[in-house]
């Protein structure tokens, strides 16, 4: 697997579930493979979630497997598709706030959530909540025995409309309400993380299968989504979802990075955050360190995989 010159104490390390969109558009696969390549990650499996509200890319309810099988694609361009157990999440969102959908992922979310091991436990979520909201309601006690990090929701206070809140606004209520600790990234937040498609042809493109794919296949979706009016930028891109990873990679003590306040709930409609819940306190980021984040992703990268000729 991946080789350092350097150990992480077993102390150190948390065991982390990765819960991806991976099909959505071009980021999602550069995060997957930073978390794999992290060694104060126990990586004990990844979720492949839907993004079913998709501009109409794929047929209600098969956006999920869109995700899984490009799981399946980054895992065997890292060589590591034995090494990590792929499952299955939902296909569409939560029709209401009570009623769970059964998947192999929100299962697999329960079960390591309730195995017995000292390590902390982390969910990253980088999209649609509704796996995550399904486990919960499906076995509440999970609450207790791990945290949830989610790459989502507009900016404070007011909110308003996201792409991954807008996958399942039910689900995000359930998670914002529950009693789980929960780390959020919103859209301004995550945003920070800028890069350049020239500086990911000079530091990714190179370095084996698995740098090739990350920069062609960003390129190509560059290319294919050009006709919407805000979104894509035309020569920069946003790796919004490595913000799972950068909130792991800050000091514990360095907490001028975020804020605890009491979770708001969402409007259903308009996605605008709705305060004054009587909920637990939950931690809401307004900076990540892009730079540590970004600079530890391409040496990893740089590290595992020798650089090919062009």
């Amino acid at each position: 697997m991946f080789q350092y010159e350097f150990r992480v104490p077993e102390q150190k390390q948390v065991r982390m579930i990765v819960h991806t969109d991976c099909k959505n558009e071009a980021d999602d696969q550069y995060a997957v493979a930073h978390h794999l390549m992290t060694p104060r990650f126990d990586v004990r499996g990844i979720i492949a979630g839907h993004f079913d509200d998709n501009r109409n890319r794929y047929p209600k309810g098969e956006s999920a497997k869109a995700s899984y099988d490009e799981v399946i694609k980054v895992l065997e361009l890292m060589h590591v598709r034995e090494e990590y157990p792929v499952f299955l999440g939902a296909g569409t969102p939560l029709a209401d706030e009570q009623t769970p959908i059964e998947s192999e992922g929100a299962r697999f979310i329960i079960e390591e959530a309730m195995r017995d091991d000292p390590r902390p436990l982390f969910i990253g979520m980088q999209g649609a909540i509704t796996d995550l909201a399904s486990a919960i309601l499906m076995e509440p006690r999970i609450c207790e025995r791990m945290t949830a990090i989610w790459i989502g929701g507009g900016v404070y206070p007011e909110g308003g409309f996201e792409f991954n809140l807008i996958q399942d606004v039910h689900a995000a209520n359930v998670v914002f309400g529950s009693a789980m600790p929960l780390w959020q990234v919103p859209m301004n937040v995550y945003k920070q993380m800028t890069v350049s498609l020239a500086e990911l042809q000079l530091k990714v493109r190179p370095y084996g299968q698995i740098g090739r794919y990350l920069f062609e296949q960003m390129a190509e979706f560059n290319v294919h989504a050009a006709d919407s009016p805000n979104w894509p930028h035309g020569e920069i891109w946003g790796l919004g979802d490595q913000g799972t990873i950068a909130v792991l990679m800050e000091e514990n003590e360095k907490t001028d990075g975020y804020e605890m306040i009491p979770a708001p709930r969402f409007d259903t409609e308009t996605m605008k955050y709705i305060h004054g819940q009587e909920n637990r306190k939950i931690r809401v980021y307004h900076k990540l360190n892009d730079r540590l984040t970004l600079e530890d992703f391409f040496c990893k990268l740089q590290l595992n995989f020798p650089k090919e000729e062009s």
